[in-house]
This record gives structure tokens, sequence and C-alpha cells, in this order.
């Protein structure tokens, strides 16, 4: 008999900044981000309050949350269509392997399908490989036409 809890997701509120805060610091910390929970807080509060994205919390059977995931409207002119960048994607490493991160995919792709998005998109570190495996296993496809910049101003 499977003894794992059991993962929710749902659509993160205001309501919900407490849980959020730390798995967010610790998002950031996996990348080599000092912690900063004051910074945390501001953040996802700004976003939560004008909603600029959309957050969802994967929450354990014991309703502690274990895990998140951030998107980002945006639009694709040349297909003159929204879409969503996947900015974020978080599951305590203690939580990990119980199904919550393919759980906040899978909430958000249903997401974009109900907004009517064209696409979700989301990069993460070529090391990261772990996450390239879920991406792959959940049906994400890895982009092979675009090289991706940055420019810090």
């Amino acid at each position: 008999m499977d003894k794992r809890p059991e993962v929710t997701v749902r659509e993160a509120t205001l309501t919900d900044l407490d849980a959020l805060i730390p798995l967010f610091d610790a998002y950031r910390q996996f990348y080599r981000k000092p912690e900063d929970l004051a910074l945390a807080r501001r953040f996802l509060e700004e976003r939560l309050q004008r909603h600029e994205s959309i957050i969802f919390v994967a929450l354990e059977s014991d309703r502690s949350a274990v895990g998140f995931t951030q998107l980002f409207p945006s639009f694709s002119s040349a297909s003159a269509a929204r879409i969503f960048i996947l900015n974020d994607l978080f599951v305590a490493p203690e939580s990990r392997r119980r199904g919550a991160g393919s759980a906040l995919l899978q909430a958000a792709a249903d997401y974009g399908r109900r907004a009517g998005a064209l696409r979700l998109v989301l990069s993460t570190e070529i090391v990261n490989t772990t996450a390239q495996s879920l991406y792959e296993r959940t049906g994400w496809k890895r982009d092979e036409v675009f090289c991706v910049y940055q420019l810090a101003p």
C-alpha cells in the first residue's frame, strides 16, 4: 500500500503568502541567491496584489505547502497570441518524487488552456538535468530552433 501523502494543487491567493514565502526563498537559494525572506514576501505579495502572475501551490494531505509554480502572462507578437512564461517551479527537497512537480506543471498547462494561450514556455539551467527529466516526462519539448540571449542593463 502506498503511504505517500496525497498532493493537491490550487491557485494561490494572498492568504497563502506565509506558506509560499519559505518555498520561494528556498527556490531563490537553489539558484545561488542569498536568503532573504523579506524580499520573498515583498516580491510575491506585489505579484499577487497586482495580479501580475498566477501562482499555484502544491499541498499535501495535511494542508502543508510543499511546492509552487509561477506563471507570468506575455504575448507572441509573431502569432498575435497570449503565452505564459513558467518562470518558477519548486518542490521542497523532502517532498520530491511524490508527484507535486508533475501536478504543478499540469495545473499550469490546464490554466494556459483555459486562458486560450498559444503555449507555455520555460527555461532552466543546462546542468539541472533533474528538472529537464521532469519536463520531458510531462510532455514539454526542448526548443531546438531558437537560442536565448540575455542582457543585464
